[in-house]
């Protein structure tokens, strides 16, 4: 159970909570134009979305875990080499869709957070891919058991995960329906799914 800003003790709870009040700020993100003031492909625009999102629930948003964490079989970043991944990461290339997929991976690799980051990385890819290459990814458009697998193989081959992406790309940078069922995606893969963004 993660301690968090309104004190709730049931997980189930404290889901519905977090995907209710992360979603609320992600549509008002896009609406307000604030997600285009975020530093592009850096930990520290990274950190500003994740604070951003999840700054009304949890104390620890936007701030570098302090412990190892894991997920299935699989082990991130351990907190010892963490800050000096981010920093290796942040002098990443990402003038093409191959060099932006490297980031992402490595960036996912590295989990920075407690919580939150893959929701939080998905925005902060679109954003580096709007700037760099005038596209953005549609979302729903990738099933979500296809996506894990391929993010689950890609700290060792990232061929699939980026035919995955780049099939879903689109030149529709700003469209809000885009946007919008993008986030509800991303919080599907997760397992998220109790409220859509429209409606919030």
């Amino acid at each position: 159970m993660l301690e968090n800003k309104l004190n709730i003790t049931d997980q189930i709870d404290l889901a519905k909570t977090e995907e209710k009040l992360s979603k609320k700020r992600a549509k008002e993100l896009f609406e307000s134009g604030e997600i285009n003031d975020f530093e592009i492909g850096t930990f520290r625009g990274l950190s500003d979305i994740h604070e951003d999102l999840f700054g009304d629930i949890y104390y620890f948003a936007g701030k570098i875990r302090d412990i190892n964490i894991a997920k299935e079989n699989f082990r991130f970043a351990p907190v010892m080499y963490l800050k000096t991944a981010l920093e290796n990461i942040d002098s990443m290339p990402q003038s093409t869709f191959e060099e932006i997929i490297a980031k992402y991976v490595e960036m996912n690799v590295a989990h920075p957070y407690r919580e939150g980051n893959g929701r939080s990385i998905r925005m902060w890819l679109d954003l580096i891919l709007k700037k760099e290459l005038g596209k953005v990814i549609d979302w729903s458009l990738i099933d979500k058991e296809a996506y894990l697998s391929a993010m689950e193989r890609s700290p060792i081959n990232d061929l699939e995960i980026r035919f995955l992406l780049k099939e879903a790309l689109t030149d529709k940078v700003d469209d809000r329906e885009i946007f919008m069922k993008g986030i509800d995606t991303s919080y599907f893969y997760e397992g998220y799914m109790e409220y859509r963004v429209e409606d919030l």
